[in-house]
């Protein structure tokens, strides 16, 4: 069996966004592993509409250019790590939007997050995680949460990642839980 693919998805399109730094330090770190291929997935590549669809691809064909090329993009992985920003409590609207486009590509797939804000963007993790599992998909116990002095001492102040290095347990312990669910609804969606 050919090794899972993920997608580290940056789920914020805003132009001061702080996203392509965590998800690059995510592919960089995650890279080194042998078990998993990855790849950067940003959201500004699909320019999805507001969801104006007449009913969710699981009952009826999506009719917008975009929409298509973004499901066909999400069939492509087989897990995802979602780079997520906390806005208001919750996930991004892009973000959302982007889940809602598309409902048998993400089916029996592990969904993993790495959140940044106040709270190392827990509560947006917390409410994806039950976006997640009504698209059919397997959420991570693991995450990454890059809490409110790390995101200012990187995004303000110009520290990388890397240096964050209370950091390293948390990102093990997520792409190792990803890689065995990755793994494992692999196996049962080929069986």
């Amino acid at each position: 069996m050919a090794k899972p693919k993920i997608a580290i998805i940056i789920t914020s399109t805003r132009d001061v966004r702080f996203g392509e730094k965590p998800a690059q330090w995510i592919y960089d770190t995650a890279s080194k592993r042998d078990d998993m291929d990855f790849e950067i997935v940003d959201l500004r590549d699909f320019p999805l509409p507001f969801f104006n669809e007449k009913a969710s691809n699981a009952w009826v064909p999506t009719e917008n250019e975009v929409g298509q090329r973004w499901q066909k993009k999400v069939a492509e992985f087989d897990g995802y790590i979602f780079i997520t920003a906390e806005y208001n409590r919750t996930i991004t609207a892009v973000l959302k939007n982007a889940l809602d486009f598309a409902y048998p590509e993400w089916n029996r797939k592990p969904a993993a997050a790495v959140g940044y804000g106040s709270v190392g963007g827990a509560r947006a993790i917390e409410h994806l995680r039950n976006i997640a599992v009504e698209l059919q998909m397997a959420p991570t116990r693991f995450g990454v949460h890059i809490g409110g002095s790390d995101f200012f001492a990187v995004w303000r102040d110009g520290k990388p990642l890397t240096e964050l290095t209370h950091l390293d347990g948390p990102v093990a312990a997520m792409l190792d839980d990803l890689s065995w669910w990755a793994n494992a609804l692999k196996a049962a969606r080929q069986a």
